[in-house]
């Protein structure tokens, strides 16, 4: 073979340690940075489906919905302002990650929490006090720069920090933190919504300070993770901190394949112009396409607009927020599900079974609502034929609370090498959030014109995605992460994509001379 390399064609290493109760603290508390992102996306739904905020920011909503009453049921919230108000967080949360792949690289992943959160408390306060859409949009922008900076930091950090055989639980505990912040949000705002004086909405805006609050004091608390304290040069403190979050003194193998990526990672001057090396193709691949399919199973469809969806299929006002608290409940418990059962089952088999369920909800959602309200719109649910329809939307959620929901944050967390770590979650994040901005842009426009057929729409992206599963994304469970290239390496497609000479991983090379990379013993 070129340049003398053998790859190993043995198991993956499984180094010695434990769960260990500071490591299963310290991803609680990182995991918390998913609770900012979890309650913007919970909160802005039912915010805008009360109407002293329609009546105080968006008036020309209001009239149509209350002066109007034969209007489209498809086309009535159909407004570019009101979906610039969910949207614009998305946009400057686009923007943002890229700035928190430099502080996240520099400075550690702990301070680009900490300035996630403090960025989205400022937002809280400027939202919950908004005089005007301005204030209102500002205060939207600077919780989108929190959840950058948060969704950049946090799945890199849990799974730098957890043991390679229950990586995909810990970190599935920042989706399982997002669901818990839909889920509060979606209380909240059934809660808010029966304050007298037409001023609850200001208490669901502003209370997104407490997760805030939450994730910024956490992060004070938290220490860096092995690999970043090797990157950053500080060797003696990674050797106490792995010995630490492993809970033995074994870690010498460990140690010394971080090292070996570390040095790999040192001479890359240039991560986002090496990113699109031939031999990077697999992962950047699905960095780009992982998060592209994760907003087009259709999911934020319901979790930013469930009470908006709800009330235009026929629901009354208070009906349509609690059936959005029932979504947010099934979204909860079907992601710890993923939990328990991602290190066992492995990532592939939860895609697949959750790609199939989620198929076939959406078909059945779509003629659901064909056979009612037709093209035209003209129609009310009765509470038997609306409960049917949440019942099937509930199935929907729970197969990607298990699926894609997780394992979109996941899967690209786990399978970049060090070198290029910090610009690989970047491109997902940026990915996630430039298209979770045009759906949130798009969707009350979409919904007016596709009407029944958007949810065809968004079917036949989900058939597309999981076939792709199926032939390009190879399994990743139990594999460290510096040992990931080896995976890639073996697969019928992404194998031709790298040479022999790519792969330098500790263990898992042998030298023609006879001299084994670092790592081995």
């Amino acid at each position: 073979m070129a340049g003398g390399a053998i790859v190993s064609t043995g198991a993956s290493k499984d180094y010695p340690g434990k769960l260990t109760f500071f490591v299963l603290f310290t991803s609680i508390v990182a995991a918390t940075g998913g609770l900012i992102f979890g309650y913007d996306i919970g909160i802005s739904g039912g915010v805008t489906s009360m109407n002293s905020f329609l009546l105080k920011f968006f008036p020309s909503v209001y009239r149509k919905e209350h002066e109007n009453q034969s209007t489209n049921q498809y086309c009535k919230f159909d407004s570019q302002v009101l979906q610039m108000f969910t949207s614009s967080l998305y946009l400057a949360a686009l923007i943002a990650s890229f700035f928190a792949s430099v502080v996240t690289r520099m400075f550690g992943r702990k301070w680009s929490m900490f300035g996630g959160g403090i960025t989205f408390l400022v937002g809280a306060a400027l939202n919950g006090f908004a005089k005007n859409i301005l204030m209102l949009i500002l205060g939207r922008i600077l919780l989108g720069i929190g959840v950058g900076f948060a969704n950049q930091s946090v799945p890199v950090y849990l799974s730098e920090m957890a043991p390679a055989r229950l990586r995909g639980m810990l970190n599935i505990g920042f989706q399982l933190m997002i669901t818990i912040g839909i889920l509060a949000a979606n209380l909240i705002n059934y809660g808010t919504s029966k304050i007298k004086g037409g001023w609850g909405w200001r208490v669901s805006l502003g209370l997104a300070a407490v997760p805030a609050g939450i994730i910024t004091l956490g992060s004070l608390f938290l220490p860096d993770t092995p690999n970043s304290l090797i990157e950053r040069g500080h060797a003696d403190e990674a050797v106490h901190m792995l010995r630490r979050i492993r809970g033995t003194d074994d870690i010498h193998e460990e140690y010394n394949d971080l090292v070996a990526a570390s040095e790999e990672a040192k001479l890359v001057k240039h991560p986002w112009r090496n990113i699109l090396d031939r031999k990077y193709r697999p992962q950047l691949t699905m960095a780009i396409l992982i998060p592209f399919f994760q907003q087009l199973t259709g999911i934020n469809v319901i979790m930013f607009y469930a009470p908006v969806l709800f009330k235009t299929i026929g629901f009354g006002g208070n009906a349509a927020l609690m059936s959005a608290v029932i979504t947010g409940l099934v979204n909860v418990f079907a992601t710890v599900v993923s939990i328990f059962t991602v290190d066992k089952l492995g990532r592939r088999k939860l895609f697949l079974q959750g790609g199939g369920q989620m198929l076939v909800c959406q078909i059945i959602v779509g003629t659901l609502i064909a056979i009612k309200f037709g093209t035209n719109g003209e129609a009310t649910l009765s509470k038997s034929y609306a409960a049917f329809v949440v019942l099937f939307i509930c199935v929907y959620v729970a197969g990607f609370a298990w699926s894609w929901g997780p394992l979109g944050w996941l899967v690209p967390s786990e399978i970049f090498p060090l070198e290029i770590r910090s610009a690989g979650q970047s491109i997902n994040v940026s990915v996630n959030m430039l298209f979770t901005f045009i759906i949130a842009q798009a969707f009350l426009t979409m919904l007016c014109h596709l009407k029944f057929g958007l949810f065809y729409f968004f079917g036949g992206w989900v058939l597309i995605m999981t076939t792709f599963v199926a032939f390009f994304l190879p399994e990743t469970k139990n594999v460290p992460i510096e040992e990931m290239i080896l995976v890639w390496k073996a697969h019928w497609f992404w194998g031709k994509f790298i040479a022999d000479e790519d792969i330098h991983v500790g263990g898992g090379i042998e030298m023609g001379n006879g001299r084994s990379k670092a790592g081995s013993k």
